[in-house]
């Protein structure tokens, strides 16, 4: 057993006006943006991909671009969570694993599922639509196999390069507060997203092999920053997760991790309007003591060890 799970601490999308000439150099073109976010953090949430489906070049140019021990998370499209609130799934999600999500490769993390508060909890609908989520490539291009004509002119690889696909939901129901949901996610080996927010239930329950965090901000969503005493907390959740002991005070819907073991951790900040998001971050990284040169990359790599990206 490994003693301690790999952190990842980053900020959730990285095209931001109010980032600029704060987190990014006056000046810096905007093309070359992802780069210097992916210099600064190991990981960062795509966003685009909850929004619209995505073009293969386009995963590529963001796989060359970033260093080689990069990872993104990637949001599902709202189209599958939002508008057909998991029913028949089945096309959409060929066509996301279609779209160019595999362009990826190793640098493809978890998969972000987001729910609209308006979602309430439903076991059935959830469990059918969960069983259908690819947990390795070869299973995700099975899937994209399966696309309809919207992507009629994508070319799909005949293989793709052995690699895990994990899951993660979040919720923002107060419904999903119960121990049937939390045996469901266990049973289907997908995460619960700890969401810090006023507005939705922030569950710390952990229902697979990872953890993943998302801070939107404890006092006024999206726009509140985080202290320094609110930093610690959170590094002290994040280091709990990471190697596999109790977390002191966390807020559980279901019975207590059953397996308790180091687990890998995604923690994205998408607070105060983005605009702190990157200092909150930066700020995180330090206080648990990732950082190899004072500002990034925030992974647990020996100091001074270099971040290579792809020829």
């Amino acid at each position: 057993m490994k003693r301690q799970g790999r952190i990842r601490i980053g900020v959730s999308g990285w095209t931001y006006a109010p980032w600029r000439g704060h987190f990014y150099p006056e000046g810096l073109a905007h093309k070359n943006e992802l780069a210097f976010a992916a210099d600064a953090f190991p990981s960062i949430e795509i966003n685009g991909t909850f929004y619209r489906l995505q073009r293969p070049e386009t995963f590529q140019r963001w796989a060359e671009e970033t260093p080689d021990d990069f990872v993104f998370s990637v949001k599902g499209p709202r189209y599958i969570t939002h508008m057909r609130r998991l029913r028949e799934p089945e096309a959409p999600l060929a066509n996301f694993f279609a779209s160019g999500v595999l362009q990826l490769g190793g640098k493809l993390g978890p998969v972000l599922w987001q729910f609209p508060a308006s979602f309430d909890f439903d076991a059935e609908r959830l469990d059918a639509f969960l069983a259908q989520l690819p947990h390795d490539a070869e299973a995700a291009l099975a899937i994209a196999k399966k696309h309809d004509a919207r992507l009629s002119g994508i070319e799909l690889p005949h293989h793709v390069e052995p690699h895990r696909i994990r899951h993660a939901v979040e919720i923002r129901h107060d419904s999903f507060r119960n121990a049937e949901f939390i045996a469901l996610l266990r049973h289907r080996k997908v995460a619960l997203v700890c969401a810090d927010t006023v507005e939705w239930p922030r569950l710390m329950d952990l229902t697979a092999d990872f953890a993943y965090l998302r801070l939107h901000g404890s006092e006024e969503l999206y726009r509140s920053g985080y202290t320094d005493d609110a930093l610690d907390r959170w590094a002290r959740l994040v280091r709990a997760f990471a190697y596999g002991k109790k977390a002191d005070d966390a807020d559980l819907a279901g019975p207590p991790d059953p397996h308790p073991a180091p687990r890998d951790v995604y923690a994205y900040f998408d607070n105060t309007d983005k605009r702190h998001a990157p200092d909150d971050a930066r700020t995180l990284i330090r206080k648990l003591g990732l950082a190899t040169d004072g500002e990034g990359p925030g992974v647990d790599a020996e100091p001074g060890q270099a971040r290579r990206r792809q020829p």
